[in-house]
């Protein structure tokens, strides 16, 4: 069972206040170290240093003496008044190691003589590294000199070595001295802080510091073993560069459509890798200076309180600053947080345009805000307002995430985001800030679609006036007329014959005038806005009707107009068929432009599958859609988070997602429909009371699966014919969900309760989770429910792990105090990975936002989990149907638009089967669609993650023989293979092998994925053999399969190589040899000889007789000539 979980709380929202004057205070100082001892680290702010340097008084001697001092008396006259006075010497100027300073001092009374050096660095400012103090109470009214030598640490004075890691980079060595007398507040025991308030006199001087690579080496003295001195001289010399790094951050940089509802984009920034830039950031939390640029197209203002634009969410779940809001009104409503914990806002005075690009910049500089909203080509000012405030505001945007849009706490506006781009550390002047429309093109069109739609909604708002109009007239006239009665229930629907508008505006809307003089009045209507859509509706279907046609993918350049039309009245499924006719020339030009502006119209008007198409183009970036898992989460949440309600509606065109391949006969052979062989058998099978068909039948016609139409009414007949006659704990359990929640039927909680009851106490987990959330959500008895979800979680049950999750994340688990989102998320997890669908979008949320420890941010696997519960949507299921079932009925281009359809939201069940249409009817493929069919979905196919391993085997083919206009890829080949191999595939294995035989190299990195040691199989015969032993082990033929017969033959090969190659092979084959000449030279001999012997002499040879060939021998025609005798004369053998 599914329930909704509850959220985390909605983020504190301060009350409007009035601006108030900027604060005249100096900002809060850094927090300084305690004394004494070497700081592990130095840094602070330069701006420190300086302030100390205006605040003593004095000017920088650069390490020679000084003549300034704060005694009163010039120095003159100091002899003959005897004053007090402090000189001091440093023999080097440089910061040293030890460095050798020179004290001049005269003290009129007991007194203490103190010595500091004080650094700043880039991180820190004013850390004591050295102090020293002595008193004088004998040698008064005497000046009198001390050698002091100052030690500095080795951090500051030699290069980085084995010994010394990190040495600084100092800006400021301040050397300062000072007398106190010690019955005036100097005392050996007084803190120096204090004992510097009172000095009677004090100097200073500044030391020359060295860059960390123009400093010497140390002389440690100590000898380092060969390998680590080997190792460190190996990086002695390089010189660590900063990370290039910027304060700008591009949060968008494409259009985003933005619906009005809760999901939007989730930015988080990490700290500053560069360590100026991340020091300047921490300065800066209690005094943001920052700019914020975005550009926007509004289509309403809030329809509720508040609508979110750009708005930070802290660790805690709470807004931060900035956090900008978009009012009923159309104000803009800045929220901040402050320093002190509490929260403030602010209500800008102007409104901002509607139906018009506009760019916002906010620029925060401590407690001025500047907001200008500017329009137009040159970017002219719309709007500027100046707000102050004299509260310290804070400002940290690495502890947590921005967010663009909407979200769980609020809703987004209505309209479109352009680039959006935010300075972290600069407060700029709007003619200082770039930031681009980028798509300018793609804007404008939006804009052109906005305005032409405004003409058709009048136009069309004008006949539903009419239209009522002329119904009110019609029922008055009409009263008690029996014909007009009759005709009104059985004759043809009255059209509208005449709308008198002007000749221009008919024919730029040529299409939408005859779709209304077509259209039926009988509907009754409602209010403007949905009768417009209402409207748009009717349109549309007109429009797919005639796509239904055997012809129907002909017809799609004549409905095209229509299906505009429908778009502009809001019904966005026209939307969607728009946008995948441009994007893939189905019988249209190919307007990649055209396409993104409807899937973008779409995903605004939170059209399903639009949303899953953006969605998936981000998310792969492809079709010239950026690259952006974020905005592509977006989308994906969009949908997610409807379809489990979704597929808890009844109403609508939805059905049951199913995995169905075109290329699987046996799964194609059990469709049906109600009239189906298979449904009337189960039909049968469940009268007779079998409790499994009983089950079957109703998951069929409850879900809409395996080809039957979606029918509640009848699923809940089966279920309650098996709950109340059977005793399966199944049908009881189903048959008390439904009784529960009232789905098709009338609500009965005390009969529910009993059947699950009885369906739990035979062991059913469902039931025993179902039990838990009774007792959760009727009784408020968490204890109870408790127990019966960690029974059933127990028995592995992902509703009871995530029902679990809620009580923690809720804070109402028994017995533990507080929420516990570490153990929410742990169970959400475990949900998830049950196939919990609402326990899977909180982990991608988690993912997302990277808020937990145990959940990192990873925004690709936090897409990769919203696509998966998106593409179980039911209305993306309806559409898939239809597609199958024209397949089956022989429709073609039904079946061919139906799956382009579905292909396009990046479900691959639909991108394999489409290509395997355009396999089957190439003829389809290349008249009507403006891409290559084959590659593209193959190729989008391979890149999902459930992959079937025949598309990697098509992919492979493809890139091996070459594919019209691509070109022969051997390495992407064996890559497919490879994959195919992995998935388990026989053919794959086979396929690696035969390129192997044609002389192909496996690279070892495709080795090492497949899991052969390229060290034990090193050469080619040994790779062969490993690749058909695996291609015979994976090969599901029981008799002799391909794969088997490549292993035999190999190894006779193998055979017959090692058999030629043998010692003893050879030396019988020499010994053969050698016998079978010997026998032919001893048969030549003994024919020679037998020819020898006197004959009668022979009459000469005619000359008109024919030669002997001369390449016949003697020899041979002797043995040619005796052989016929021993045939005639046959002697006895013995």
């Amino acid at each position: 069972m599914q329930r909704r979980g509850a959220g985390l709380g909605c983020p504190r929202r301060q009350q409007q206040q009035q601006p108030l004057p900027l604060a005249a205070g100096p900002r809060a100082s850094a927090m300084a170290p305690p004394s004494g001892g070497v700081p592990p680290g130095l840094g602070g702010r330069p701006a420190c240093a300086l302030l100390l340097l205006c605040y003593l008084n004095f000017v920088p001697s650069l390490g020679r003496q000084t003549s300034l001092t704060t005694s009163v008396i010039p120095r003159a006259e100091q002899s003959v008044a005897y004053k007090d006075f402090i000189y001091f010497t440093v023999f080097e100027g440089n910061v040293r190691n030890v460095s050798e300073v020179s004290v001049e001092y005269l003290c009129s009374q007991p007194c203490v003589v103190n010595l500091e050096a004080v650094v700043s660095s880039e991180f820190r400012s004013s850390i004591p590294v050295y102090k020293k103090r002595w008193k004088n109470e004998k040698h008064l009214h005497t000046s009198r000199t001390q050698i002091v030598h100052v030690k500095f640490p080795s951090i500051m004075v030699y290069r980085d070595d084995y010994f010394i890691r990190h040495s600084i980079s100092v800006s400021v060595v301040i050397l300062r001295a000072w007398i106190t007398h010690r019955y005036s507040g100097g005392d050996l025991n007084v803190k120096w802080e204090e004992n510097l308030l009172h000095a009677v006199a004090k100097n200073y001087t500044l030391l020359k510091t060295i860059p960390p690579f123009e400093r010497p080496f140390k002389d440690h003295q100590v000898c380092l073993e060969w390998n680590m001195g080997y190792i460190w001289n190996l990086q002695a010399n390089k010189i660590p560069q900063c990370p290039l790094e910027n304060d700008v951050v591009t949060l968008l940089g494409f259009l985003f459509a933005s619906s009005g509802e809760n999901t939007g984009i989730v930015k988080k920034f990490p700290r500053f890798r560069n360590r100026e830039l991340e020091a300047t950031r921490r300065q800066r939390i209690d005094y943001p200076v920052f700019t914020v640029s975005l550009w926007l197209y509004l289509l309403h203002y809030c329809k509720a309180n508040l609508c979110g634009i750009l708005y930070f969410v802290d660790s805690n779940e709470m807004y931060g600053t900035p956090s900008v809001f978009l009012t009923e009104e159309g104000h803009l409503h800045i929220q901040m947080h402050l320093v002190k914990g509490e929260d403030l806002a602010v209500k800008t005075k102007f409104t901002i345009p509607l139906k018009e690009w506009f760019r916002l910049d906010i620029s925060f500089n401590g407690g001025q805000i500047v907001v200008t909203t500017s329009t137009g080509q040159d970017l002219k000012d719309y709007h500027n307002q100046t707000i102050s405030f004299r509260e310290d505001f804070h400002y940290n945007d690495t502890a947590g995430y921005f967010i663009i849009g909407g979200s769980r706490y609020v809703a987004g506006i209505e309209g479109f985001f352009g680039p959006l781009k935010y300075y972290r550390l600069h407060a700029l002047h709007p003619a200082q800030i770039f930031n681009p429309l980028l798509e300018k093109q793609l804007a404008e069109h939006i804009k052109l679609y906005y305005e032409r739609c405004a003409e058709v909604q009048e136009i069309v708002s004008v006949y539903t006036s009419m239209v009522q109009q002329g119904d009110r007239r019609q029922e008055a006239c009409d009263l008690q007329n029996s014909y007009l009665d009759l005709k009104l229930r059985y004759g043809r629907p009255s059209m509208c014959r005449a709308l008198l508008w002007e000749k221009e505006l008919k024919a730029k809307h040529q299409s939408l005038f005859q779709a209304l003089l077509e259209m039926s009045l009988v509907t009754v209507l409602r209010n403007q806005s949905e009768s417009i859509l209402e409207i748009g509706g009717q349109i549309f279907e007109k429009a797919v009707k005639r796509l239904s046609f055997v012809d129907g993918l002909h017809q799609i350049s004549s409905v095209v107009p229509f299906l505009m039309d429908a778009s502009c009245c809001g019904y966005h499924k026209a939307s969607y068929y728009l946008a995948v006719f441009y994007e893939t020339g189905l019988n249209v030009p190919r307007d990649q432009l055209q396409g993104m502006l409807y899937s973008l119209v779409g995903g605004q008007g939170s059209e399903r599958l639009s949303s899953m198409n953006l969605g998936y183009k981000h998310y792969q970036g492809i079709d010239h859609y950026p690259l952006d898992w974020e905005l592509s989460y977006a989308y994906y949440s969009n949908i997610a988070t409807k379809t489990p309600l979704d597929q808890h509606t009844l109403q609508g065109d939805q059905a049951y997602v199913e995995t169905i391949r075109l290329k699987d006969d046996e799964v194609l052979k059990v469709q049906t429909k109600e009239d189906g062989d298979v449904f009337m058998w189960l039909k049968h099978e469940a009268t007779r009371g079998n409790a499994a068909a009983q089950q079957r039948l109703a998951q069929m016609l409850f879900w809409g699966q395996q080809g039957v139409a979606k029918n509640p009414e009848a699923a809940i007949e089966w279920y309650a014919k098996g709950a109340l006659e059977t005793e399966d704990p199944a049908l009881i359990y189903d048959y008390a969900i439904v009784l529960f929640k009232g789905q098709g039927v009338k609500k009965n909680r005390r009969l529910a309760l009993q059947l699950m009851k009885k369906a739990a106490s035979k062991g059913l987990h469902q039931a025993v989770n179902g039990l838990g959330w009774y007792y959760h959500k009727f009784k408020k008895n968490y204890a109870k429910a408790a127990k019966y979800w960690l029974k059933a979680e127990e028995m592995g049950n992902p509703d009871a792990s995530y029902n679990l999750g809620v009580l923690y994340l809720d804070g109402i688990f028994p017995g533990v105090p507080g929420r516990n989102q570490t153990l929410a998320g742990e169970y959400f997890h475990k949900a998830a990975q049950g196939g919990h669908i609402e326990g899977t979008l909180w982990c991608s949320l988690y993912y997302i936002t990277g808020n937990l420890e145990t959940f990192p941010r990873d925004p690709e696997k936090a897409v990769v989990w919203t696509k998966h519960v998106a593409e179980k949507n039911g209305y993306l299921g309806h559409v898939i149907r239809k597609g199958l079932n024209a397949y089956l009925e022989g429709s073609w281009h039904e079946a061919l638009l139906y799956y382009v359809l579905a292909a396009e939201t990046g479900i691959e069940v639909s991108q394999t089967n489409l290509a395997h249409i355009c396999e089957e009817r190439p003829d389809l493929a290349k008249r009507y669609l403006d891409v290559n069919c084959v590659w593209r979905y193959y190729n989008f196919s391979v890149f999902q993650i459930d992959a079937p391993s025949f598309a990697y085997l098509k992919m492979g083919d493809l890139y091996y023989y070459g594919h019209q206009n691509q070109s022969q890829d051997l390495e992407l080949s064996v890559q497919m293979y490879a994959q195919a191999a992995l998935d388990g595939d026989s053919q794959g294995f086979f396929n690696l092998a035969l390129l192997i035989e044609e002389g192909a190299i496996i690279p070892h990195h495709i080795l090492d994925f497949l899991e052969i040691d390229p060290t034990i199989h090193s050469n080619n015969i040994s790779i062969l053999q490993e690749l058909y032993e695996r291609c015979w082990s994976h090969s599901s033929e029981e008799s002799f399969s391909p794969c088997s017969l490549a292993w035999l033959y190999l190894n006779l090969r193998l055979i017959w190589g090692a058999a030629l190659h043998s010692a003893l092979i050879y030396f019988l084959g020499t010994f053969l040899l050698s016998a079978l000449i010997a026998w032919t030279v001893q048969y030549c001999q003994s024919v020679s000889a037998s020819g020898s012997h006197p004959t009668p002499a022979r009459a000469p040879p005619d000359p008109t007789a024919p030669t002997a060939s001369p390449a016949v021998t003697p020899a041979a025609d002797a043995s040619a000539q005796d052989q016929p005798t021993v045939t005639n004369n046959p002697e006895p053998r013995g």
